[in-house]
């Protein structure tokens, strides 16, 4: 029985695969807490935003990465 990637592994690869080449995505393991995920200016888990773990949450994301990607 194969284990389920980690969500950040999963939302790395969705969304490299809606902005091909166009970000940089790395992740840092946390010791003391689990559980913190930061998208810098647009997502916070610890602010209240939560998981990404609907369709929704991540169409949020990608309009933010877009229109941030248009100003550069």
């Amino acid at each position: 029985m194969a284990l389920a990637k980690p969500m950040y592994l999963q939302l790395k690869e969705k969304l490299e695969h809606e902005f091909p080449g166009c970000l940089g995505i790395c992740g840092e393991g946390t010791p003391q807490v689990t559980g913190f995920f930061e998208v810098t200016l647009v997502h916070s888990k610890k602010r209240g935003d939560g998981y990404v773990d609907t369709e929704s949450k991540f169409r949020k994301l990608v309009t933010a990465i877009k229109t941030a990607l248009a100003q550069c």
